[in-house]
């Protein structure tokens, strides 16, 4: 872990909004006498990865700085008939957002026996009367093949709204529990939203399921969606080894997703083995110079005639002149990396006059809207899951990841700590460097 992050115990408690005192509904769906492995508060996953001596989950001194454990409660905050959610998903499109959806109304209705499950459309444009987007009522009837599609039932937008108008829309509409689906953000309007409930002296839960597709959000093993955008990447890269092969001196150059972390690029690289250069925001480069990008991409095609490069979108921005300030969500707008870079090649071997044929492909429009692959699908219902468990226990201002393998319960407030970027130092850009051969540098 960076040690830049001084992270204590107090650091990783989860607020709660009172005692539960209600026997979970859950046992109804076992034989009697069977016990149901319900999980405790005291049941921790160590926060350090260097204490290699303890493994996985267990009983520790809260003094260690340690994360809850994600699951089901013996006893539970909120009574479920009298209870009603409201489920949101905001920013770019993420592949799996309609399996979340999916779990988390299946898991409210099937297994708590909620009383009413809010979809709000456009994400948080929803809750403003002004916008005129319809609230959705959702059942598992509506929801359920939705997991057969990309995209999100609710549909998203970018950017925040009025607080105090998403809490008297809470109110009016006597919801107890919310459901936020989104990036770095989007959980920091959650974090608004919960402190202007708390603010106000209401009851209810604020949960979040991270979204980040490019796997960048911190103190999580993954996020959903991740295996599935590379998956899919590697689908590009593969069209972009063949059109390189079929031209002398063929370049195949792919843009893949990633603003502020190459984890895509990466393992989409190392899952398609044919990849010769990726360049990723965390790893700066120059081109020129006896070192640079481009005399050693020379250099390859004159030994190989012919190569596959992958650029992360967020890769080089210093190179790239021009400011195109900031999106909806705050955001800095970046700079179109692959479409320059594509540019200076062929300015470069033009100068030269060697004949060269790149071929540029952007799937990342492709990417986000696919249906979840298996084992994402998996992964989000789990999420889900947890996040319905951790809201009936009365738990807020927290979303559900997994650390070192164990679904867990994470402070909403960590996530204003930083990004989850690829080590230039680490094993997986070793990995990238042995898989391309490039050099450890381009200068």
């Amino acid at each position: 872990m960076n040690p830049e992050y001084k992270i204590e115990a107090k650091d990783l408690v989860i607020r709660t909004l009172g005692k539960p005192t209600i026997p979970s509904p859950i046992t109804r769906f076992l034989k009697p006498g069977v016990p149901y492995p319900f999980v405790k508060d005291e049941e921790r996953v160590v926060f350090d990865d260097k204490l290699k001596e303890v493994v996985g989950r267990f009983m520790i001194d809260r003094e260690v700085p340690s994360f809850e454990c994600a699951g089901p409660r013996e006893k539970i905050f909120f009574t479920p008939s009298k209870t009603n959610c409201a489920i949101v998903t905001c920013g770019g499109l993420c592949p799996g957002l309609n399996d979340v959806i999916r779990s988390l109304v299946l898991e409210c209705h099937h297994r708590y026996g909620m009383n009413k499950i809010y979809g709000i459309p456009y994400g948080y444009q929803g809750f403003i009367p002004e916008y005129g987007h319809k609230v959705i009522e959702l059942t598992p009837e509506s929801v359920a093949n939705i997991h057969l599609f990309g995209g999100t039932l609710l549909a998203s937008s970018r950017g925040q709204q009025p607080t105090d108008q998403i809490v008297k829309w809470l109110l009016d509409h006597d919801v107890q529990v919310l459901f936020v689906i989104g990036g770095d953000g989007t959980l920091r309007g959650a974090m608004d939203i919960s402190e202007e409930v708390r603010r106000q002296g209401c009851t209810i839960s604020v949960i979040g399921i991270p979204k980040t597709i490019d796997n960048d959000i911190m103190f999580m093993d993954k996020s959903f969606g991740f295996e599935t955008a590379f998956a899919e990447a590697v689908k590009t890269i593969a069209c972009a080894h063949t059109e390189a092969l079929g031209a002398p001196n063929g370049i195949g150059l792919v843009k893949l997703m990633g603003r502020h972390s190459g984890f895509i690029a990466c393992y989409a690289a190392l899952a398609m083995s044919d990849v010769n250069f990726v360049l990723i925001p965390e790893v700066p480069f120059a081109l020129d110079g006896e070192e640079g990008f481009l005399p050693v991409l020379e250099r390859r095609l004159k030994a190989r005639r012919h190569a596959v490069v992958v650029v992360a979108e967020g890769a080089g921005q210093d190179l790239v002149t021009g400011e195109l300030g900031t999106d909806a969500s705050g955001n800095a707008k970046l700079k179109d990396i692959g479409l320059w870079l594509k540019s200076k090649v062929e300015d470069y071997f033009k100068v030269r006059d060697m004949e060269v044929n790149l071929k540029y492909l952007d799937p990342s429009y492709q990417i986000r809207s696919v249906p979840a692959s298996p084992q994402d699908s998996v992964f989000c219902m789990r999420l889900a899951q947890n996040a319905v468990h951790a809201a009936m226990s009365g738990k807020t201002e927290m979303l559900v990841g997994r650390w070192h393998g164990n679904f867990v319960h994470l402070p909403i407030m960590l996530t204003k700590l930083g990004r989850r970027r690829v080590n230039p130092l680490g094993d997986l850009w070793l990995s990238v460097l042995e898989s391309t051969g490039q050099p450890v540098s381009f200068k």
